[in-house]
């Protein structure tokens, strides 16, 4: 009698899950947000130096982005293993999401006259892609000016190392830069991007 009580109690509890999951409603964007918080702060709006900001994100580099980390063709420390419980559903609802929500700078140090000559080589260098001083997301490629230091720093280390691949123009562009201007270009660039809040 126990048995069946026990029984009869598993079918029906089991039959209420299934149900209720049948009937749950999917993951609105906002909620899905709430999982990227921890780390890339409230809105997207990080407030660690090692963690960009996704606030202001295109939703074509979100997607591309996402896509290559559950992938495993864009190097990670904790991002392949994260994106990998998203659906492509799901990081599209995120991508709507973070790319209206607005960015906001870093609030961090930089040099005057460093930024001053990083805005040179950046006009010169890398406007043609990262548009309007590196403010733009319409180009897909990320939002530089105001981002944190560190993170493009960790970045462009990445690529120079072979780890990320680089795309062709900006290999291009960086190797023009780094014979004309040599150990220099680097923390020039990222005064002027620091600079820009």
């Amino acid at each position: 009698m126990t048995t069946r009580l026990t029984l009869k109690s598993a079918l029906l509890g089991g039959g209420l899950i299934l149900a209720f999951a049948a009937n749950a409603e999917s993951p609105s964007a906002e909620m899905l947000s709430y999982t990227c918080a921890g780390c890339h702060g409230t809105d997207g709006v990080s407030n660690g130096p090692a963690i960009p900001t996704i606030a202001g994100i295109s939703k074509d580099f979100f997607i591309e982005l996402m896509t290559e980390f559950r992938d495993d063709t864009l190097p990670s420390t904790v991002m392949g293993r994260i994106a990998k419980g998203y659906s492509d559903e799901e990081i599209e609802l995120m991508s709507d999401f973070f790319s209206e929500q607005a960015f906001v700078a870093a609030k961090q140090e930089s040099d005057a006259e460093l930024a001053a000559a990083g805005a040179k080589l950046h006009d010169k260098y890398c406007e043609k892609c990262h548009a309007d001083g590196g403010t733009s997301a319409e180009d897909d490629a990320g939002i530089l000016a105001g981002q944190w230091t560190p993170y493009v720093k960790w970045s462009l280390e990445d690529f120079h190392s072979g780890m990320r691949e680089m795309p062709k123009k900006m290999k291009k562009q960086m190797a023009k830069m780094q014979k004309k201007q040599g150990e220099e270009a680097l923390p020039q660039l990222l005064n002027y991007y620091a600079g820009q809040q």
